[in-house]
């Protein structure tokens, strides 16, 4: 055993690869300290803390932040209807800030002058989780065993990884593992590397576990009422049998079923990573798929049309943000700020539709919204002159004239 080197606090999921580096670590001579954190996943809480004491780790701390995740991580993410690349939710990405912030908390209660993460060199986690500890904690070490070539070299694959947990008394699933790689919480869960590497290879029918498939969910849908307020939903209605959610991590919750249900929230998508290649990951997002289209719905009901469309340019840079780990980044708590500010007026109601594998909006209604039905109708003159139209217009299309003249002397000189 090497010198005591100090203690680390590790983001630990009791899987393989940070059960493998618990146990590394202690070999390199730190006192271990093992941090899991509760957002959501489906997990044994109780037999991964057993499991890390057995294997030596010091101290464990499980710690439930499921709320603060919907509340501080998911919400903003649902007000700014964050998209990275026009189709991921972000799921993971919201996620990581939210333990790597639990990560440090415990890092400065226990005096811990190192943490580590089984992040792989050539992902996203990697940088998120350590711009968050830099953030939050700058004078942190962190220990990335697989960007470090005494670990990577030692351990090229999943093969030595489970002959170094035989070898040390790591238990080890008995059933094989499945042919590609997962990460869970409240938000979403993710399907990427072994056979999902080929992108033209189909996902096979038994990878999802979030969402029923559409083709034989239920032939009748869910009708649900959403209120929002300050664009943040404080309420869902089921209006097929009354049922009703309102406090944050329920209503998330009961959102998850009922999508689930109906097979909504599945994407198949080839993304650029940030750290600059592309990737391949299967995606299911019920509740978040659900949320965005009615709050899409909401936010265009009770907005202005200029402001909407700056905030959208926020958005985008909002969502580039967070996926490239900058949620702890001066431009991204601006970025928040100026987002919130934008949802003042995002309140009512919208009334969807949620069926074979997609959200339909049926309805909405809000006491701030911009909808006049009178000004619209074309039944109704209302406060509108439609004479007024024909200046209108003339003004618009003095540019077009004046581009399409020039362009026909330009093609007449060319003739000649």
């Amino acid at each position: 055993m090497a010198q005591t080197k100090g203690t680390v606090v590790l983001a630990y999921s009791g899987g393989l690869d940070t059960s493998c580096i618990l146990v590394w670590l202690k070999e390199q001579g730190y006192d271990v300290i093992a941090y899991l954190a509760n957002i959501g996943q489906k997990e044994d809480f109780d037999a991964a803390r057993k499991k890390a004491l057995a294997l030596g780790a010091k101290k464990v701390y499980i710690e439930d932040v499921s709320k603060e995740f919907v509340e501080q991580f998911i919400w903003p993410a649902v007000q700014a209807n964050a998209l990275y690349e026009d189709r991921y939710l972000l799921g993971t990405a919201l996620a990581r800030p939210c333990i790597a912030r639990g990560l440090v908390e415990v890092a400065q209660r226990e005096g811990a002058q190192h943490v580590a993460h089984g992040a792989t060199g050539k992902g996203n986690d990697q940088v998120r989780f350590e711009l968050t500890c830099y953030a939050l904690c700058p004078k942190i070490k962190v220990i990335a065993p697989w960007r470090m070539p005494e670990f990577y070299q030692r351990f090229p694959g999943r093969r030595e990884l489970m002959d170094y947990a035989k070898e040390h008394g790591i238990p080890v699933p008995v059933t094989p593992q499945t042919p590609w790689s997962m990460d869970e919480n409240l938000m979403h869960i993710s399907y990427e590397a072994g056979i999902l590497e080929n992108p033209k290879n189909q996902a096979p029918p038994g990878l999802y576990t979030k969402t029923r498939d559409p083709a034989t969910s239920p032939d009748i849908p869910d009708v649900l009422e959403i209120q929002f307020e300050r664009g943040v939903p404080v309420k869902v209605t089921n209006a097929g049998d009354g049922a009703t959610r309102c406090t944050a991590l329920e209503l998330f919750v009961y959102l998850n079923d009922i999508a689930g249900k109906h097979g909504v929230g599945r994407i198949d998508i080839v993304e650029n990573r940030f750290v600059g290649m592309k990737s391949r990951g299967i995606y299911e997002t019920p509740a978040g798929t659900i949320l965005y289209h009615a709050h899409l719905d909401i936010e265009a009901f009770t907005m202005d049309r200029e402001v909407r469309k700056i905030k959208q340019g926020l958005a985008l840079k909002f969502s580039e943000l967070v996926y490239n780990g900058f949620w702890h980044s001066p431009e991204c708590e601006f970025l928040r700020e100026c987002i919130g500010r934008s949802q003042e007026a995002v309140l009512g109601t919208v009334r969807l539709s949620v069926f074979k594998g997609q959200v339909y909006i049926l309805g909405r209604e809000s006491p701030r919204s911009l909808y006049n039905e009178e000004l619209v109708s074309m039944n109704v003159q209302g406060d509108y002159e439609p004479a007024d139209a024909t200046g209108f217009i003339n003004i618009n299309s003095l540019r077009l004239k004046e581009y399409h003249r020039l362009q026909s002397k330009v093609t007449a000189k060319q003739d000649e």
